[in-house]
């Protein structure tokens, strides 16, 4: 495995127990504001406090919900998510770049796709050229 990528998987792992807790809070996009997600720098201040390695984010949450502070976690280095639900909730669109997550300091990316919607080879195309910046940078990648 290349160094960066053994680096950023390194800082989003429990080096105890090699467990990976990552905690979502990217839903507002899809699902409209989330009760509770009002201040995210204090939440992700809990989050870090119960144990969480890493969070999941959107484009635009990470300046939000960077702490600058306190135990390390994910947002600081931000697992991002890097595709939105559009018009067709089983069409996901990319809305970041794998070059951008890592301007932003992410440690990993997630693309989310829909296995059996119509839109299935569209989503699986975007994926792979997910993977393959991914690759090029060394960015540990989720589907």
């Amino acid at each position: 495995m290349e160094t960066g990528k053994v680096v950023r998987l390194e800082r989003i792992t429990n080096r105890e127990s090699g467990n990976i807790v990552i905690i979502p809070m990217d839903h507002g996009i899809s699902i409209g504001p989330v009760k509770g997600l009002v201040n995210l720098s204090d939440i992700v201040n809990k989050v870090a406090a119960g144990g969480a390695n890493a969070v999941l984010m959107q484009k635009g949450m990470v300046a939000h919900g960077h702490r600058g502070y306190g135990r390390d976690i994910g947002v600081d280095r931000p697992h991002e998510r890097i595709d939105l639900v559009g018009p067709d909730p089983n069409d996901k669109v990319l809305v970041c770049t794998v070059e951008e997550a890592l301007k932003v300091g992410a440690d990993a990316v997630s693309v989310h796709i829909n296995i059996g919607s119509e839109t299935e080879a569209n989503q699986l195309q975007k994926l792979g050229h997910v993977a393959e910046r991914c690759n090029e940078w060394s960015m540990p990648s989720s589907p």
